[in-house]
């Protein structure tokens, strides 16, 4: 009998360590004439569909997925062009329903991550719709100035408010990957989660607080690489000399330092590239006709690879015989220049004019050419 129980356990225990990495998600929409839906996983890089169900005739839908991840993982539900996010973690059963407006509509059931999501997108949703709708009222034509400026108060004021709610959501529920998700919404045209800098200080306390709840969450070594940008960040930015730029100073090919306030009284093209990326190649064959063109009188080019092989790095310079100024400290994407630049795409560049002073930003082609002539 013992035997005959402890065989039964056994396989019991099989069974729920293998359903433990599925997940169902069910539910029903109406009001739309869509009448797909999709599932994307979302990863640190990019967004994949991994599943599709038609809707039925009532709107039931239903979809399975194996091999989740036991710590909470970002999914989306597609659904007639909104996006549903939802964190999903092995053994999860949720339904998902919703009527007419999907985005400002829709529940959520069966798990406390995707429920407390919710929460947060729904206010989060609601409060970028009431600013676009203040916004599309602040640029209407025939509108007199007493209406602007009461408008332009009017979103000051809700635009705090939806900050104020962000925060307070990521500061009561720090130990949720929920929180990290609400970390990294901005509002439209808005770079900063609220005041720059001091931003840290919210990726350090859910760092902190996952770290606890959630060890081995994916989330958390990401959480920590940004904290590392930040401060390196903030200690680049101290450096800022009258010249109201920051200074770079890293090793080129040969183990050299080079500083770009090196160059000052100079016309500087600081540019930021990668060797990974498929299309360095052409870019820098049009840079150096470029430079060809005006380095004798005077531009000089200051190239910062964001990159981490050192090896590829090295043999790209080489192989396209790059004549300016390379430099990296490879460290890739978590670089602080980075961040104190701005920097979200490759390739990517400034034209810093004789003074010091920004004379472009992301110049290519015949803009480039004419920014260059302009301050040359």
């Amino acid at each position: 009998m013992n035997k005959l129980f402890l065989v039964a356990a056994a396989l019991l225990m099989a069974l729920t360590s293998c359903q433990s990495t599925k997940v169902k998600i069910s539910g029903r929409f109406v009001g739309a004439e869509a009448d797909m839906v999709y599932l994307e996983q979302a990863s640190m890089l990019d967004q994949t569909i991994i599943d599709s169900v038609k809707l039925s005739e009532d709107g039931n839908f239903m979809l399975q997925i194996d091999k989740v991840s036991k710590d909470p993982s970002l999914y989306h539900i597609l659904y007639d062009g909104n996006r549903i996010p939802l964190l999903l973690q092995g053994g999860d059963h949720i339904t998902v329903n919703s009527a007419g407006n999907v985005l400002r509509n829709y529940e959520v059931k069966g798990s406390e991550e995707s429920e407390l999501l919710h929460e947060f997108n729904h206010s989060y949703v609601e409060g970028v719709i009431a600013l676009n709708e203040v916004m599309s009222e602040l640029t209407a034509n025939d509108l007199d100035e007493t209406k602007r400026q009461e408008l332009a108060v009017k979103y000051t004021k809700l635009k705090n408010e939806v900050k104020q709610n962000q925060l307070r959501f990521i500061v009561e529920h720090k130990d949720r990957i929920a929180s990290v998700y609400a970390l990294y919404q901005r509002l439209p045209g808005d770079a900063n989660l609220f005041n720059g800098n001091s931003d840290v200080i919210y990726y350090r306390t859910v760092a902190e607080a996952i770290a606890e709840s959630y060890p081995e969450s994916l989330y958390l070594p990401l959480l920590r690489s940004q904290i590392a940008r930040m401060d390196a960040q903030i200690s680049l930015l101290s450096q800022v000399k009258t010249t109201s730029f920051p200074e770079i100073s890293m090793p080129d090919m040969y183990g050299k330092e080079q500083s770009l306030s090196a160059l000052e009284g100079k016309l500087i093209l600081l540019h930021f590239w990668s060797a990974a990326v498929g299309n360095s190649n052409s870019f820098n064959a049009d840079l150096k006709k470029v430079y060809e063109k005006y380095h004798d009188q005077g531009l000089e080019i200051f190239q910062v690879a964001i990159d981490t092989s050192k090896a590829l790095w090295i043999n790209t310079i080489q192989e396209q015989q790059l004549p300016w100024i390379s430099v990296s400290d490879l460290k890739g994407e978590l670089s602080p220049v980075v961040g104190a630049y701005n920097v979200r795409s490759l390739p990517s560049n400034y034209l810093i004019d004789r003074t010091g002073n920004i004379a472009g930003k992301d110049l290519m082609g015949e803009k480039l050419e004419e920014a260059i002539k302009k301050n040359i």
